[in-house]
């Protein structure tokens, strides 16, 4: 009984002294595809659009954002996505707004 008192609380301790597993996720958007964006497969079609952006404006040495554009060609790319499912999405970007440069 008396090693059964002992053995509880230590479990407990140990349990409790673990840290959580956390999964880490890292994806390569050149290989995100027009299925996977459309029928939101990964996330959100807007998150990937927003990092997209993000990125075509950092090749372009810009720092300014349109909201109302990236709305826009966001409907763009779902359009063309839709049409055209095995292509990658950054391809249909390029496609509808031009290389990064």
């Amino acid at each position: 009984m008396k090693w059964l008192r002992l053995t509880i609380p230590t479990v407990a301790l140990v349990l409790c002294a673990c840290p959580g597993a956390q999964a880490q996720v890292t994806i390569d958007v050149a290989k995100i595809t027009c299925d996977q964006f459309t029928l939101y497969k990964i996330t959100d079609p807007q998150n990937i659009a927003i990092w997209i952006s993000g990125y075509y404006h950092g090749k372009r040495n810009s720092t300014t954002l349109d909201t109302q554009a990236l709305s826009g060609i966001l409907q763009k790319v779902k359009d063309y996505c839709n049409l055209r499912p095995q292509e990658t999405v950054m391809h249909a970007v390029e496609t509808i707004v031009g290389p990064p440069n």
